[in-house]
């Protein structure tokens, strides 16, 4: 039991310190290109933001999903990459269809990594949000400004 609380801890802070490291980098980029951004016609940036952030999520849960998955395959919970992977991303994204499980001894990682998903989903939400939201609030800052 303890064993499988500390690898799932392990992934866990992996996992959010992928998640923060990849969101301090966006923002990074976002804040250099703030002068670009923040210029008229502001829609089709905002767009473009929202699409660019979309991909940093993606890239991220991607990252997460293979790191269990290659974590469950390297621990011989599974025979196949593909399983580990199917998994990996059925627990993180809580769906829990039940059609493949974990054998008895190892049963905690499949919660562990659906915490994982739920705090990732939670991060990223938040982190989408707030890019958005501190974008507009700057461009209008600048058109108020500007008239």
């Amino acid at each position: 039991m303890f064993i499988q609380i500390a690898i799932g801890s392990v992934l866990l802070l992996a996992s959010i310190m992928i998640a923060g490291t990849s969101f301090w980098l966006l923002e990074w980029r976002l804040t250099r290109m703030q002068a670009w951004l923040t210029r008229p016609p502001h829609r089709a940036k905002l767009i473009l933001v929202l699409c660019v952030t979309a991909l940093w999520v993606l890239f991220q849960m991607t990252l997460a999903v293979w790191m269990w998955a290659f974590t469950l395959l390297l621990l011989g919970i599974f025979e196949t990459l593909e399983l580990s992977v199917y998994f990996a991303l059925v627990a993180f994204t809580t769906l829990g269809f039940g059609d493949i499980l974990l054998p008895f001894e190892w049963r905690l990682l499949g919660g562990m990594a659906a915490l994982n998903g739920l705090l990732n989903i939670g991060l990223v939400t938040a982190a989408m949000v707030e890019t958005m939201r501190q974008l507009r609030i700057q461009q209008i800052a600048i058109t108020r400004e500007e008239t």
